[in-house]
């Protein structure tokens, strides 16, 4: 049997993403980012197209490094305007069935208390199919406007993250037991008392004493996605992660990241094939080669070259405003998103990039790799990616909204299902049960399950 691809589409409630400056394309509706109806098509787009997901990225500051100014980012929409994403969910959860949301949210300037309620209750509106895409931020401008003169060193960021986690994992999994809620109108008892536990948590970054506000959802814990590809990262992915979000420029920094991030599972007593692996990626499709070729280049008459170098320049904490368009990108340590630079600089020793060839990659599809072509010959690329690198599947970005998606849907999809390599039909259950055709519950060998209530702790 055929291994299975698997699809989340990647967006963000802003105008445009990852690819800057095609907002003043003609056909573009990201600019409608504001309207509920803007989403619902997007979603119900997806869900036709057997989609796991949607992805939403989120940033809690501006890309103020490239030049030293935000000017770039608001002149061209680079990720800003940008609109809370976790709104968007019980919306889109009404507007379909099947389809799962992944959101990211910061955990760095949120308390774990009122955090994990907001996960709980978007479990429930949604019957189960919600995630949490565990960041750390990354910005400074973030960290400046929460009352920090900066934003925490980027390790430390890690060990806050990992008593974060410890305290969400009591309260999703240890607070209520499984049978605490009665609901007894004979008896008026809706809830016994002796059956929900405070947590008693006393740690170096949080003190939370008491119960969790919500009963057991149908997940409880949300299914659990992070994308750090440095090594604090992958370690971190290794222990928490049920998927993980990669992104790079070339096959052999990919498998790299997945070779790591599996044996870093397998250090923390977990089946390497436990974590799903999504690699962004962006894929231009039409029934010629011919016509493919030609919509790639009217999209690349709208890129903005100032808009890639201002996002790659929040990524990585590096003003690349600052170098000559030809000059070679070196590696300098920050404490922004380590990886992304890395991938330029580090990972492939035979490549050198220019500041040039930077911001072309990124000017479409951001950090991951571009397919243009026929469905087939997009097939062919995401079949071999899959092949070459170990991924489970694709964080699908769109150059034009919604037309990238609805193409690779019209398109691409049933090209994938003739293959064998892609579902036709949804399985029932909670988001977990479809993407691990297991139980909605984490898995036994996860650290957050050893948090489930197993009687007084003594």
């Amino acid at each position: 049997m055929k291994k299975h691809i698997r699809l989340n589409a990647f967006s963000m409630n802003c105008v445009g993403h990852q690819a800057p400056g095609l907002w003043a394309h003609p056909r573009d509706e990201s600019w409608r980012y504001k309207e509920a109806d803007y989403w619902v098509s997007l979603a119900r787009i997806l869900e036709r197209g057997k989609f796991d997901g949607l992805f939403l990225a989120d940033v809690l500051g501006v890309y103020d490094v490239f030049n030293g100014s935000h000017d770039s980012a608001l002149a061209q929409a680079v990720q800003v305007p940008v609109n809370d994403p976790l709104l968007l969910v019980p919306l889109l959860a009404q507007a379909t069935e099947h389809l799962g949301f992944g959101v990211t949210c910061a955990l760095t300037y949120e308390h774990p208390y009122p955090f994990a309620r907001r996960m709980s209750t978007l479990d429930h509106l949604t019957q189960g199919r919600v995630g949490w895409n565990i960041v750390t931020s990354y910005l400074d401008s973030a960290a400046r406007n929460m009352g920090l003169t900066a934003q925490m060193a980027h390790d430390d960021r890690y060990a806050v993250a990992e008593e974060y986690l410890e305290v969400c994992y009591k309260l999703w999994e240890g607070s209520w037991e499984d049978d605490a809620v009665l609901r007894d109108r004979q008896q008026r008892l809706f809830t016994d008392p002796r059956k929900v536990h405070g947590i008693a948590h006393q740690g170096e970054f949080y003190n939370v004493p008491g119960i969790h506000l919500c009963e057991p959802s149908p997940q409880r814990t949300p299914v659990l996605y992070q994308a750090g590809a440095s090594a604090r990262g992958k370690a971190f992915a290794g222990k928490h992660a049920e998927c993980v979000f990669v992104s790079g420029p070339s096959q052999s920094i990919i498998k790299s990241y997945v070779d790591d991030i599996r044996a870093a599972a397998v250090s923390e007593g977990r089946d390497g094939a436990d974590i799903l692996i999504f690699l962004m990626f962006t894929a231009v499709t039409a029934p010629t080669q011919a016509e493919a070729e030609r919509k790639y280049a009217e999209y690349r008459e709208y890129v903005s070259s100032d808009g890639a170098l201002t996002l790659m320049s929040g990524w990585t904490g590096v003003d690349l405003g600052a170098y000559q368009p030809d000059e070679v990108v070196r590696h300098v340590e920050t404490e922004a998103g380590r990886s992304a630079l890395e991938s330029f600089t580090k990972a492939d020793p035979t490549r050198a990039w220019t500041v040039r060839e930077v911001a072309n990659w990124v000017g479409i599809g951001g950090r991951g790799p571009v397919a243009v072509g026929t469905p087939q010959q997009v097939a062919d690329s995401l079949e071999d990616w899959v092949a070459a690198t170990g991924i489970d599947g694709f964080n699908l970005t769109y150059v034009v909204a919604h037309e990238t998606f609805a193409d690779f849907v019209d398109l691409v999809v049933p090209e994938l299902q003739r293959r064998g390599v892609y579902k036709r039909d949804y399985r029932a259950g909670t988001l977990r049960e479809k993407l691990f055709e297991r139980g909605s519950r984490l898995h036994g060998s996860h650290t957050g399950a050893g948090y489930r209530w197993r009687g007084p702790r003594i």
